[in-house]
């Protein structure tokens, strides 16, 4: 394997399911029969309902489901152990009414340290998620610990998930009850009939001194462990960018954290291959400045949203934007839109407005649309829609119906219709089983640097050299990780 390129991808023993594989519209025989089998599974065991197409709405979306089996590589029985431990890990701990009943000022403190949404997504249309580490320095987490234990919500717990915990799990409810659905009523991609049920996540760790590294491994270990085990699959790629000269010596603590499918969706990145990487993924228009981009956008800022929303959108408010704190999406007239509410707490109030609606529409017949490129996706010209639409997948991730309960997490859904898709707007090739851009860089093994312990300065606020090259040129050891742990 070649030794030259842009990205070093850390090596996995498994091969990856990249999207659209795996995924609703795109299993194939034997991973639909695992999927139905495991279904059946499910509801015998009482964990699952399906619905009955009419007035009965399933418990859980298809492509909630089918996470758990990507997860555990459609071994019906491994899914079926984890569905399980987390269906019952949920309501000892309430998400949902965690998630819904939260204060503001407690949901904005947790947003802004960790992994946020920029509001735009990649050439796939799966959303591009920044997260600068720096700022969890040791006095951020003493204020952030303390708040914690504060936290204002409705939701009882077994005591067994630290509040720190839980409050990061109110950000991932987000992610799954509010943007995936939103990207996924998007239907200006590939693959528009599939839902969007992943995230790519931009890792900024300059800045990050050794110390700190080791002040956060515990609280990032159980984090990454967590989150491995209740909300699978949800990872697209890591993009590491900034690694300090430092970073083998940390990568021994960080691959016992994930499982080797994990791994093999991390790229660490060279500050001088940065922007070339990050552009096989995602259009310069949606890559913040700092990273090489023309986005506008700071960590801790709101989401910029993807000008293409304006298509889609229809706001209740003045101010065209998404208020801060919790949202969800609930199917609104005829199932043809769906609604966006703005809940969680206010001085001890709840809330739950109305923000925008987003119709969902889909051409029946995507062969006969005309698209260009427009902002890294493909914009559907909507003169050759004319009236013949069709709903994108009720599978969408975690949209709940107008009639259910605020605490529930209940959807629409209608079995996957196999629909052949459009042609892919740009080249693509296959590597390592993935569906990907001829122009993405050839995946290489991460080399360590020579540099031991008795070189590295234990300074929380240093250590990082001039360019962010975590591979150190002719280094004495090198080694694969086999293992990151999800």
């Amino acid at each position: 394997m070649s030794t030259a390129g842009p990205a070093h991808r850390v090596q996995s023993a498994v091969v990856e399911y990249g999207y659209p594989q795996g995924h609703l519209g795109h299993l194939t025989t034997e991973e639909e029969a695992a999927f139905q089998n495991f279904k059946v599974l499910c509801a015998e065991k009482g964990y699952y309902k399906p619905g009955n197409g009419d007035d009965i709405d399933p418990t859980h979306e298809d492509a909630t489901l089918l996470r758990f089996l990507r997860a555990r590589r459609f071994v019906v029985l491994d899914a079926w152990k984890q569905f399980q431990d987390t269906e019952d890990w949920r309501k000892a701990n309430q998400l949902d009414q965690l998630y819904e009943t939260i204060d503001l000022e407690h949901f904005e403190e947790t947003r802004r340290l960790y992994p946020q949404w920029t509001g735009r997504r990649d050439r796939r249309g799966i959303p591009v998620y920044v997260f600068e580490v720096k700022h969890l320095n040791s006095k951020t987490m003493a204020a952030y610990e303390k708040s914690a234990v504060k936290t204002k919500t409705k939701a009882s717990t077994d005591n067994k998930t630290s509040p720190k915990l839980l409050r990061l799990f109110a950000l991932y409810e987000n992610l799954v009850r509010f943007v995936m659905p939103l990207c996924t009523a998007m239907t200006d991609r590939d693959h528009p009939r599939t839902p969007i049920t992943q995230s790519n996540n931009i890792v900024d760790i300059s800045g990050v001194g050794l110390k700190q590294f080791w002040n956060l491994r515990t609280h990032m270990q159980d984090a990454s462990t967590l989150a491995t085990a209740h909300y699978p699959e949800t990872l697209d790629r890591i993009f590491i960018i900034g690694a300090p000269s430092f970073f083998p010596t940390v990568w021994g603590w960080i691959k016992k954290w994930f499982d080797p499918i994990t791994t093999s969706k991390i790229f660490i990145i060279s500050h001088s291959d940065m922007q070339k990487t990050l552009e096989a993924f995602i259009d310069p228009a949606n890559i913040p400045v700092k990273y090489g981009g023309k986005l506008d956008f700071h960590f801790g800022d709101m989401p910029k949203l993807d000008p293409a929303y304006k298509d889609v959108l229809t706001f209740e408010n003045e101010t065209k934007n998404f208020p801060h704190g919790p949202m969800y999406w609930i199917h609104g007239k005829d199932n043809k839109e769906m609604e966006a509410l703005a809940v969680g707490t206010i001085d001890g109030k709840e809330r739950k407005d109305k923000v925008c609606v987003v119709k969902k529409l889909l051409a029946v017949d995507a062969d006969v649309i005309s698209a260009q490129a427009m902002n890294g996706h493909a914009k559907l010209h909507q003169e050759t829609l004319g009236e013949d639409l069709a709903m994108v997948p009720t599978a969408a991730p975690s949209v709940a119906n107008t009639e259910a309960e605020t605490n529930t997490n209940v959807t629409v859904t209608a079995p996957a219709e196999q629909v052949p898709a459009a042609e892919p707007l740009m080249k693509v090739d296959v590597q390592e089983g993935d569906l990907v851009p001829a122009s993405r860089p050839e995946p290489v093994t991460f080399v360590t640097a020579s540099e031991g312990l008795n070189t590295l300065s234990l300074n929380e606020k240093t250590g990082n050299v001039p360019n962010g090259n975590a591979h150190a040129g002719e280094s004495k050891a090198a080694e694969t990780p086999a293992a990151l742990g999800n």
